[in-house]
């Protein structure tokens, strides 16, 4: 592959393409595809519900880059059963997700598909030089943060396998609503990069270890997460503990929680978590620490045992929907 133009501040092997816009500004590219069967059940999803959370998947990667997302080209894949009421309400639910984020629907394109329904979305957003966040920069001995709750999506996955009623009724309305219209933390990922006191940043989309994971490669560090202090509900644990024989599987192996994993330096964690939660009411929750690499990636257990932290998540050519 060539080497990147000076234009390219920022090529693959992040959440997003950094490209140079002026002196003072840059661009931020993403796209993400929903493959009906890999990525979604057209039956357990409603059309208004799948625009909004294929926008929302690329929104989150604008997010976790400290960026505003501003305009999207949307791509559509139709097979020759999708009833025109469907359509209606996919772009519905694309419109007010755009709406809501500020993001204009400036093109895209549409294609007849003889493999079930594909949304495939580009999308561009911008950012300060000194502002944006990527996966690398964290350094030996930053603390840990995570927006939100994580696992319960995976969680939602789960219980269209599982029989309902091994899972609490009010919990499993939550774990689906994560699953089928996720938040991304659009203002939360720019006060974050305001904030200029994070070093390194990702949304957990493939797993929180996983995503941890991402940070640690492309920073050269190790990581401690503490399990009792991840923000899971202990609702999800039960779940998991019956689905996987593992209470930690969703929190740490589930995807789609679409919230922000990022690294600051001990002296500020505590700040910037308050500074969060006051500015957008979205809790914040410091987890664990970066370890120099050689120390590899640990998980300490409510017991105090430490093990080594299994950093695999969502494998596109290996999972179903």
């Amino acid at each position: 592959m060539p080497a990147p133009g000076p234009d390219v501040l920022v090529g693959i092997g992040d959440d997003v393409a950094v490209l140079r816009d002026g002196p003072d500004q840059v661009w931020l590219a993403t796209c993400d595809v929903q493959v009906e069967g890999a990525h979604f059940l057209r039956n357990a999803i409603t059309p208004v519900d799948l625009g909004r959370k294929s926008l929302a998947i690329n929104l989150s990667d604008i997010a976790s880059a400290g960026g505003s997302p501003k305009f999207a080209l949307i791509s559509l894949g139709l097979p020759d059963d999708l009833p025109v009421e469907f359509i209606d309400g996919l772009y519905r639910g694309l419109r007010s997700e755009a709406e809501h984020f500020g993001t204009e629907i400036v093109g895209g394109n549409i294609s007849g598909s003889k493999f079930g329904l594909f949304i495939d979305i580009f999308l561009l957003g911008k950012a300060s030089r000194e502002n944006y966040l990527l996966r690398s920069g964290a350094q030996v001995g930053d603390q840990i943060l995570v927006t939100g709750t994580i696992g319960d999506a995976a969680a939602g996955v789960a219980l269209l396998q599982t029989p309902p009623s091994v899972a609490d009724a009010a919990y499993a309305e939550v774990a689906r609503s994560r699953l089928n219209t996720p938040t991304p933390r659009v203002q939360e990922g720019r006060l974050i990069g305001e904030s200029h006191l994070a070093t390194a940043m990702i949304d957990v989309s493939d797993g929180l270890a996983g995503d941890l994971g991402h940070i640690c490669e492309r920073s050269n560090v190790g990581v401690r997460l503490e399990a009792n202090k991840l923000p899971v509900a202990a609702a999800n644990r039960s779940l998991a503990q019956i689905v996987h024989g593992d209470e930690w599987h969703f929190a740490l192996h589930g995807g789609e929680d679409y919230e922000l994993l990022f690294t600051a330096p001990k002296a500020h964690a505590m700040e910037l978590s308050s500074r969060i939660n006051q500015a957008t009411g979205t809790p914040v929750s410091i987890i664990g620490e970066v370890l120099p690499q050689e120390e590899s990636r640990q998980l300490v257990l409510p017991a105090g045992q430490v093990v080594p932290l299994a950093t695999f998540g969502w494998d596109h050519f290996k999972e179903k929907a």
